[in-house]
């Protein structure tokens, strides 16, 4: 099966080493968020951290309704954070039925 852009974009931050995984590791960066992204399938204590994140950061919240651990390329990973703009303004772009924007911010 062909991958979304959305995935593709995902892709792109990996190799340009511009996405943080997990919680712990979001939470020791300063600024430079420009969105998050998390599973469907989280807890709900992983969504309200998710949540004071994107407070902290003011950036979009979006919501992977698919494999989310395939479309960041890390097995067990149910958060990550996108810190290239470009980037994170083209995935919400093209944000298709599988990943929903939970709250809007600014990119």
């Amino acid at each position: 099966m062909a991958k979304s852009k959305v995935e593709t974009f995902i892709g792109f931050c990996v190799k340009a080493r511009k996405i943080t995984y997990g919680s712990g590791a979001i939470d020791t960066l300063k600024n430079g968020v420009y969105l998050l992204i998390i599973s469907a399938d989280i807890s709900e204590n992983s969504k309200k951290l998710a949540l004071k994140y994107k407070n902290r950061f003011s950036c979009p919240l979006i919501v992977c309704k698919s494999d989310f651990e395939a479309a960041v390329n890390k097995a067990g990973c149910k958060m990550a954070a996108i810190r290239d703009q470009g980037l994170a303004r083209a995935i919400c772009e093209n944000a298709d039925d599988n990943y929903e924007i939970y709250c809007g911010g600014e990119i």
